[in-house]
C-alpha cells in the first residue's frame, strides 16, 4: 500500500528531473485550471461551462483527496500530517476552489452564489506547478520585514494625508455645490490612488492648499511605492542566480 502511495505522490508532486508522468499530470492541471476559469469570462451563460465546471471540479476534487492520502510524504509528519494538511495553504486554496460545484450541481443554493468568485482562487494553484512562483514567494517570505516597514509606512501616510486634506478643503465645492470629500472614507480613497500614483480625478482638491499637499503626496508616492518594488526586483535577481548556480553544481555532480 505504502508503495502505490509513494508512487501516486511522486506524480501529483511538481515534475523534477526526467518524470514524464508527472510532467504530463501538471501539463493537464494547469490546463484545466485555466478552463475552468473561462466561464468568468463571459457576462452570458452557456450549456458547455456548466460540463467544463463538472469536469474541471471532478478532477480537483481527486486531485485535493490524492495529496490529503499522501500527506505524510508531504509534510514528513506521520500520522498527524493527515490532521493537519487540511489547514495548509495549498490545501485551502485547492478547497475553495472546489466549493462553486454546489452551485452548478443545484440551483437551490442561492446562499452560495457568491462562491462562484472562489474560482478565481483557482489560479493560485498555479504556485504549485511552476518554481517562478515559488521563487516570488521565497522572496517575499525573505522580505517581509522590510515590506511590512514600508506597508506600515504607506498605510500611515495615506490616513495622514487624507485628514489634512480632509480638513483643509471646503464642505462646499463652489463649482458643483457639492462636499469635496462627502465622508473621510473619500478621502482615504483619494489620498491612497494619490499615494500609488494611479490619480482617477473622480475626486480632487479644489482650493490652493489641498493642491499643494496633493502635489507632496504625488511627490512622496513615487519614493514610497518605489521602495518595495526596488526591494522584491533586486531579491527576486538573486534568487534567480542562486537558483541557476544551484542547477549547474547539480548538473556537473551528475556529470
Amino acid at each position: 500500500m505504502d508503495n502505490w502511495r509513494k508512487r501516486i505522490f511522486e506524480i501529483i508532486q511538481r515534475a523534477e528531473g526526467d518524470s514524464r508522468i508527472s510532467r504530463i499530470y501538471d501539463i493537464v492541471m494547469m490546463v484545466l485550471i485555466v478552463a475552468s476559469i473561462i466561464p468568468l469570462m463571459f457576462l452570458t451563460y452557456h450549456p458547455a461551462f456548466r460540463i467544463i465546471e463538472l469536469v474541471t471540479v471532478i478532477v480537483f476534487i481527486i486531485d485535493y483527496l490524492l495529496r490529503w492520502i499522501t500527506a505524510d510524504y508531504k509534510l514528513g509528519r506521520g500520522a498527524l500530517s493527515f490532521l493537519i494538511y487540511p489547514f495548509t495553504f495549498m490545501a485551502i486554496i485547492d478547497l475553495l476552489s472546489i466549493i462553486p460545484v454546489f452551485t452548478v450541481m443545484s440551483n437551490s443554493f442561492k446562499l452560495l452564489r457568491l462562491t462562484r468568485l472562489f474560482r478565481i482562487a483557482r489560479l493560485l494553484k498555479f504556485i504549485r506547478y511552476t518554481d517562478k512562483l515559488d521563487i516570488l514567494v521565497d522572496v517575499l517570505k525573505r522580505e517581509k520585514k522590510v515590506l511590512v516597514s514600508v506597508l506600515v509606512i504607506a498605510a500611515f501616510y495615506v490616513f495622514i494625508t487624507a485628514l489634512i486634506m480632509f480638513n483643509v478643503e471646503p464642505q462646499v465645492n463652489p463649482d458643483t455645490g457639492q462636499a469635496t470629500f462627502a465622508s473621510f472614507f473619500d478621502a482615504l480613497y483619494w489620498a491612497t490612488v494619490t499615494l500609488t500614483t494611479v490619480g482617477y480625478g473622480d475626486v480632487c482638491p479644489v482650493t490652493s492648499i489641498g493642491r499643494f499637499v496633493s502635489m507632496l503626496s504625488s511627490l512622496f508616492g513615487v519614493a514610497i511605492i518605489a521602495l518595495p518594488s526596488g526591494v522584491i526586483t533586486a531579491s527576486y535577481l538573486d534568487e534567480l542566480r542562486n537558483k541557476q548556480e544551484e542547477k549547474e553544481k547539480g548538473e556537473a555532480a551528475q556529470n
